[in-house]
């Protein structure tokens, strides 16, 4: 009997322990808000999703502009490869024409 006790007792504590640490934690350690700093505006906007290599491919002068704002580092990621891809292909068709003769 005095260990079924015993183990009500100890329940009924950590079940108030819990509850008070809950409902306290805000007052003993508040949250602490970070400061919402404005950064400096982009150079360009960039889109949502990375360009394909198709649309470089119509527009090699755009690809070839981001080329060189990768190799700057102004941008990055997967825009950067597929114009890199669509630059190649279209210069390896050139020199294909050039060697053919046509």
């Amino acid at each position: 009997m005095t260990q079924g006790k015993t183990l009500i007792i100890v329940l009924v504590t950590l079940i108030i322990g819990f509850g008070a640490g809950f409902v306290l934690r805000p007052v003993v350690l508040p949250v602490e808000r970070t400061a919402i700093v404005a950064g400096p505006p982009a150079a360009a906007p960039t889109p949502a999703e990375p360009r394909g290599a198709q649309y470089f491919a119509a527009h090699l002068e755009e690809a070839r502009q981001v080329m060189e704002q990768c190799a700057e580092g102004t941008a990055r990621g997967d825009e950067c490869a597929n114009a890199e891809q669509a630059v190649i292909k279209a210069e390896g068709r050139e020199r294909f024409k050039k060697f053919m003769g046509n």
